[in-house]
């Protein structure tokens, strides 16, 4: 683009690094991937893990400052590339509710599917981070069913976030199969973003298995 990347975004394919990856592409700023094969184990080495020490996916950098935790990195990153029109801006009354499907996605949703993924009873309703798994689920689904988007006609990360999520949720059968939820991820997957992340994924992982498979 004739630019020098600012952002630095760490990245294992097929993972919930690649939502991050499209959001990068649906922006349109410069920036650099960096690839970890997970596989072989690159996330928990020493030099990954000053990024993160956790040694999770995604993580980025921009300049001096360090972001990880994939809501924190998706706020951050439309906030930082207004010119993409993907966050309300602060004043916008658009901007709270927002911030809230961008924060139930990993205050409610995630910690909602985990459970159901590893089959484990969740805590009683009063320490529930999301109370339980149907009445968090259809809140969602009433929101999505508005359409097209979370915010009405205009599409925003908070879109891309919950697209891709919905989509690999729907993958591994841990939703029920729903109308909304199945249009709305219908228009993100179509996008250009979601189809050439996710042919290039396809690609890595197919390399990052080879280099781990004996020959």
């Amino acid at each position: 683009m004739g630019t020098e990347p600012t952002v630095v975004l760490f990245h294992a394919p097929q993972t919930r690094s690649t939502g991050t990856y499209i959001l990068l592409e649906e922006i349109g700023a410069p920036y650099e991937l960096r690839v970890l094969n997970t596989q072989a184990g690159e996330q928990r080495q020493a030099e990954y893990l000053k990024i993160n020490p956790l040694g999770k996916v995604p993580a980025i950098k921009d300049g001096d400052a360090i972001i990880t935790e994939q809501v924190a990195i998706f706020i951050y990153l439309a906030d930082r590339f207004p010119q993409a029109g993907l966050a309300p801006p602060i004043n916008d009354p658009r901007r709270g509710p927002y911030l809230r499907w961008i924060a139930y996605y990993g205050s409610c949703y995630e910690p909602a599917l985990v459970d159901r993924a590893l089959k484990r009873e969740p805590a009683p309703l009063k320490t529930s981070p999301y109370g339980e798994f149907d009445s968090m689920l259809q809140t969602l689904v009433d929101q999505i069913a508005k359409g097209p988007y979370l915010l009405g006609d205009t599409l925003t990360a908070a879109d891309i976030l919950w697209g891709v999520a919905l989509n690999w949720s729907m993958r591994f059968g841990l939703l029920p199969k729903n109308a909304a939820i199945s249009n709305y991820v219908a228009r993100i997957t179509k996008r250009k973003s979601f189809i050439d992340v996710s042919a290039h994924d396809t690609q890595l992982a197919a390399q990052h298995a080879a280099a781990v498979t004996p020959g």
